[in-house]
């Protein structure tokens, strides 16, 4: 069953921008809003060109308060460290940020074959913090050499190696760099393989594992229909179900219908 996919780069709409468009300096204006009391949504603006928004935990902002009055933080990275100072009120907060690059980030990076980064490439990896360690790791996993972009879409989406091996020990360990960030959008986990696997649809092709995310065939979802009269329903008529908004309550329905008009 081959279905459509919704393109991961409309998914980042907010996250990622175009280094052909900015050619960004280094210092510009923050905003930012408390999430709740773990994380912090933070826009980074580039001068009038575009601004860039990301989610971060309020445990990796180093000496931060969002207590009403002026506030200086800094988000601290392998490839530099952003400063911030500004003033909040009300869990919402404004002012100027600097970037400072660590020197021997490029190096390291050069090594693992990422040569000639420029500072704006480089700032994009420290907002989402990507090291050399992590580089490596992923590289060992199989998944070199991978474009700028491509390390950014690592980054934002949690394309973690341990997320790539929870994938190879549920029986998909041939996935392509796409498919993994796809993975992550669609929240194709190795316990729903294993919940599907279990309700008798096992070994299905990553497409499809896709189609039960975006369709929301959930496990509870399979069950209600069997027990509504589909025992052995597949999985492309259960999408199919899904997408004409066909549930167990509408199936029982049409069965109290029917026998209604036989008396």
């Amino acid at each position: 069953m081959r279905t459509t996919r919704t393109p991961y780069l409309l998914a980042a709409t907010v996250l990622l921008w175009s280094v052909s468009v900015l050619a960004a300096p280094l210092s510009s204006t923050w905003t930012g809003k408390v999430l709740d009391a773990d994380r912090l949504n933070l826009n980074l603006r580039f001068e009038e060109r575009g601004q860039m928004g990301f989610t971060v935990p309020r445990s990796a902002l180093q000496g931060l308060s969002t207590a009403d009055g002026d506030t200086k933080f800094q988000l601290v990275r392998e490839a530099g460290t952003v400063s911030f100072e500004g003033r909040f009120s009300n869990d919402e907060g404004a002012g100027h940020y600097r970037f400072e690059p660590n020197a021997t980030y490029p190096q390291e990076m050069a090594k693992l074959g990422y040569t000639n980064l420029s500072p704006n490439e480089q700032f994009q990896l420290a907002i989402f913090d990507v090291g050399p360690a992590r580089v490596k790791a992923l590289a060992e996993l199989g998944y070199a050499k991978m474009s700028h972009e491509q390390l950014l879409q690592v980054a934002i989406f949690q394309v973690t190696p341990e997320h790539i091996r929870a994938m190879k020990a549920a029986g998909y360990d041939k996935l392509s760099l796409d498919e993994l960030v796809q993975s992550r959008i669609h929240g194709v986990t190795p316990e729903h393989i294993r919940e599907l696997a279990a309700l008798g649809f096992q070994k299905l092709d990553f497409d499809d594992l896709v189609a039960t995310r975006i369709h929301r065939v959930t496990p509870q979802y399979i069950r209600e229909m069997r027990e509504a009269g589909y025992p052995d329903v597949t999985l492309e008529q259960l999408v199919q179900m899904r997408i004409h908004a066909i549930d167990a309550d509408y199936v029982r329905s049409l069965s109290r219908n029917k026998n209604g008009r036989q008396k």
